[in-house]
């Protein structure tokens, strides 16, 4: 095929980037500057396309997709420093219905859109959720998760208005791995690795390797039904924080003490944070976002698994990969 790639310089789009091009798919790559793509593309000039502009631009989106068959989709705004929901909406609610658009302007029947697990709602570890579940507290009420359950809603409904086409939502978790070139979601091992002593929160997260994500969004754009959402994640990733720090530890042969933080202490914090919001101080410190800290999230995974063939690598091969990967770039 040939697909146009948005988000391609993030952390999922480097690894979705990587498996389109050894499948032998040709790739249009539109984004802000062509050289925030670490790939080593220029080698294959004839397979990858950069085109830079805003995606946001809908007359810019549009030539980027003339002549594609798919689209995937791995853009989003997720900085949780931001004040305002509005803030959230361009990118992660508007720019689906560009697509839809684009879609029936161009003629193109295949998009894979990439959300995230958390606007579906979490189970417990004897009963975890699938992707029937309603989203919950707290992230019903997070700007990125309501924002990215919109997004969702513009897709799902396109899907059911064009049953011909092939419209797939992926719920992945919380992703760790190599190309986190900002890094995002690599803050979180980044923080803890080398200190003798971290603290953490009692809540955790559905970690997953990004290299298995990235699997199952190119397996999308030819297998999966239409109008469905997929749980990318792993089953042995539903961890605590304390227990991913643990492992982190564990993985590099450091010698490091966790130590839980209470939800009433964790909280506090969050109100500090809300008041210097309320001043114009940009910081993630809010609330809204720590709440999220305090849960413990689980998830059924298997239709990613048997619809995409979605591979579980362990997270330890993912917090190995990641530090890896930034030892090499220092």
């Amino acid at each position: 095929m040939k697909v146009l790639l948005l988000g391609a310089t993030g952390l999922l789009g480097h690894n979705v980037l990587r498996h389109l091009m050894d499948e032998g798919h040709r790739v249009v790559a539109l984004v802000r500057r062509a050289g925030g793509i670490q790939l080593p593309v220029t080698d294959a000039s004839q397979q990858v396309q950069t085109v830079e502009g805003s995606l946001l631009d809908y007359d810019t989106l549009s030539c980027a997709a003339e002549g594609c068959d798919a689209i995937i989709n791995c853009a989003g705004t997720t900085d949780m420093s931001l004040r305002r929901y509005e803030d959230f909406l361009p990118v992660n609610r508007d720019l689906c219905a560009m697509l839809v658009r684009v879609m029936e302007e161009r003629n193109i029947r295949v998009l894979v859109h990439t959300s995230t697990v958390n606007t579906i709602g979490y189970g417990t570890a004897e009963q975890p959720a699938d992707e029937s579940a309603p989203m919950r507290p707290p992230f019903a009420g997070s700007f990125y998760a309501d924002s990215k359950r919109e997004g969702e809603k513009i897709v799902l409904e396109a899907a059911q208005r064009w049953p011909e086409w092939h419209l797939v939502v992926i719920n992945p978790g919380y992703m760790l791995g190599p190309w986190d070139v900002k890094p995002s979601s690599g803050q979180m091992l980044l923080a803890a690795r080398g200190r003798r002593l971290m603290l953490a929160p009692k809540g955790g997260k559905a970690f997953v390797h990004v290299d298995d994500v990235a699997q199952a969004v190119v397996a999308a754009l030819d297998h999966g039904q239409n109008g469905h959402r997929y749980l990318a994640v792993s089953r042995q990733g539903m961890l605590s924080v304390r227990q991913l720090y643990e492992l982190q530890a564990e993985v590099l042969g450091k010698r490091q003490r966790v130590w839980t933080v209470p939800n009433g202490l964790l909280l506090a914090a969050g109100k500090i944070g809300d008041a210097l919001r309320a001043c114009g101080v940009r910081t993630q410190l809010s609330t809204r976002n720590v709440r999220q800290l305090t849960v413990r999230e689980y998830y059924d995974n298997r239709h990613a698994l048997e619809d995409l063939g979605m591979p579980e690598t362990p997270i330890a091969q993912a917090i190995a990969d990641f530090n890896e990967w930034i030892n090499s770039k220092r």
